[in-house]
């Protein structure tokens, strides 16, 4: 797996918003509160002291995604209010995996939910700082989990939860109410988390849990088990699912997640991603995934309404959240590629693993090297689909390689000419484009 996520400027170029009286509201104006235990006294708790609250992430994949995004980033801006984060990788729930509306999860083997819980480690660490007075600390609920025996796990956590209730969670529910009902792991899977939430509290007073909403079940599950334990109130926070103003699932290109991990979604694919985001959301994703001021996102807002067709958000958007995932460098060479694939940059400036990533979703055909000849690329490519018709393309001056326009209906291209000693780039006309891998000999 890559070991690629970076924070271009480092975390010390983070800051919350001034402008807002507190951390609360300022999580309130990006979005991030759709339900809470309590929000005055959250508010209230908050604005102290500094508390220490945690957010657990399941390793039920190698890479996080987008919807691990929002945690990460409201993770840190609490931190940046001056809070102590706990980041929970989840060895032990990983094995079980909480329960999916429709059906029961594929379960991994142990060897490799461990093998993910380090890579999820290294890239949560990415976005959180572990040193001062408030760094972050990671932890593995395998280590409390583990040596526990089921009958201790039955007597001092099971006999806390009541059925009658497990089974009112909205997942829960749905899935007894499905064909394909419900395991008992996975049905058991709030009680983990529930015992998450008491051990933390009483390792590192841990006082609040961050998730999605969609979590609701599970994060409630801590905070009533630390209430009939240890009698103590501690409070949980649910962010909003990020949805389209479409109605189309965010999160998705090609319908594949977006990943954070550069080998499974590249660069060049996360920066296209956000550089498609509608002008009806784009202002909502600023709030979300960017720490951009109050009054830049409302500039920007001003410049969607004014000036739609620049698309000066996106830009800013697109370049912003790639730039915090790979690095500034990254970014810059995935728009260097966008643009050097329409003309208005060098290929031949590209390295290998940008071009091929620039050019993965485009029509492609492999040829031999006997077979260069433009006619027969524009062909094989589906540019054209007769010789014919690919003569005509290159008579009306409409046939490109490797952005040069090729005139003569009878030129081969020079191995020379290939890009990184196998690749090019057909075009006809302005905007239809195609790659092609020329074969080894």
């Amino acid at each position: 797996m890559s070991d690629n996520i970076v924070n271009p400027e480092g975390l010390s170029a983070q800051q919350n918003d001034s402008s807002f009286a507190n951390i609360w509201q300022e999580l309130k104006w990006r979005g991030l509160v759709q339900v809470s235990t309590d929000e005055a006294e959250l508010e209230k708790l908050l604005a102290g002291g500094p508390i220490t609250y945690y957010c657990g992430f399941d390793p039920t994949a190698p890479s996080l995604h987008l919807g691990n995004l929002v945690q990460l980033l409201t993770m840190r801006r609490l931190q940046l209010a001056g809070h102590r984060p706990l980041a929970l990788v989840g060895g032990s729930t990983g094995l079980v995996g909480d329960p999916r509306p429709t059906a029961e999860r594929t379960m991994n083997t142990k060897e490799t939910v461990g093998e993910w819980v380090g890579y999820l480690q290294g890239q949560v660490q990415r976005f959180l700082s572990f040193e001062g007075e408030n760094s972050a600390r990671m932890v593995n609920n395998l280590d409390w989990t583990a040596p526990m025996s089921a009958i201790d796990f039955l007597r001092d956590v099971g006999k806390h939860f009541r059925v009658g209730t497990m089974i009112k969670k909205e997942i829960v529910s749905s899935r007894l109410n499905s064909d394909e009902g419900i395991s008992y792991a996975e049905f058991s899977y709030q009680v983990l988390q529930g015992m998450d939430y008491l051990e933390l509290f009483r390792q590192y007073n841990c006082v609040l849990e961050t998730g999605g909403s969609d979590q609701w079940g599970n994060l409630t599950s801590g905070t009533e088990l630390v209430r009939k334990v240890e009698g103590k109130t501690v409070h949980a926070l649910g962010t909003p699912l990020v949805t389209n103003s479409d109605g189309t699932k965010f999160g998705k290109s090609e319908g594949n997640a977006v990943w954070l991990d550069g080998t499974m979604t590249s660069p060049y694919a996360m920066y296209q991603f956000w550089l498609n985001t509608s002008d009806a959301d784009v202002v909502d994703r600023l709030k979300i995934f960017t720490f951009m001021s109050r009054a830049r996102i409302e500039e920007l807002a001003r410049a969607v309404e004014e000036a739609p067709h620049k698309r000066e958000a996106q830009r800013a958007l697109a370049y912003d959240v790639t730039s915090l995932i790979h690095g500034t460098d990254a970014t810059d060479k995935a728009i260097a590629a966008s643009a050097a694939l329409f003309g208005q940059g060098d290929l031949t400036e590209l390295d290998e693993a940008t071009l091929k990533a620039a050019t993965e979703q485009l029509p492609a055909a492999v040829v031999s090297p006997d077979s260069l000849g433009i006619i027969d690329l524009l062909v094989a490519s589906e540019l054209s689909k007769t010789k014919s018709e690919a003569r005509r393309t290159v008579s009306e001056g409409g046939a490109y390689v490797n952005n040069v326009k090729v005139t003569d209906a009878d030129a081969v291209v020079d191995s020379k000419d290939l890009l990184h000693g196998r690749y090019l780039v057909l075009r006809r006309g302005k905007r239809t484009l195609a790659s092609v891998e020329v074969s080894a000999v």
